[in-house]
């Protein structure tokens, strides 16, 4: 407690290094979208070449795929980070 009676250090917040992940904060749902308002899933489907973006793809049935497919997740991940390059 200080000499006002409040306690010290009480709503302060220290940061000890900014965290450099690109993906840090973002959901695979957030990525998916991004890159198809990117790309569209013709492109999606070219770059990345996976039944669930070019045979009647949609968000859900990609983000259940890619929850459950480590490799592929990597790659669209990948994508994303490097999609303004």
């Amino acid at each position: 407690m200080d000499g006002r009676g409040a306690a010290v250090g009480v709503g302060t917040r220290k940061e000890t290094g900014v965290n450099k992940d690109p993906l840090h904060g973002l959901s695979l749902e957030k990525i998916l979208v991004a890159l198809v308002d990117h790309y569209g899933w013709e492109e999606l489907g070219r770059r990345i070449d996976i039944k669930c973006f070019n045979i009647d793809p949609s968000i859900k049935s990609s983000l259940t795929f890619l929850r459950k497919t480590p490799w592929a997740r990597s790659k669209v991940e990948d994508l994303f980070i490097h999609m303004s390059d």
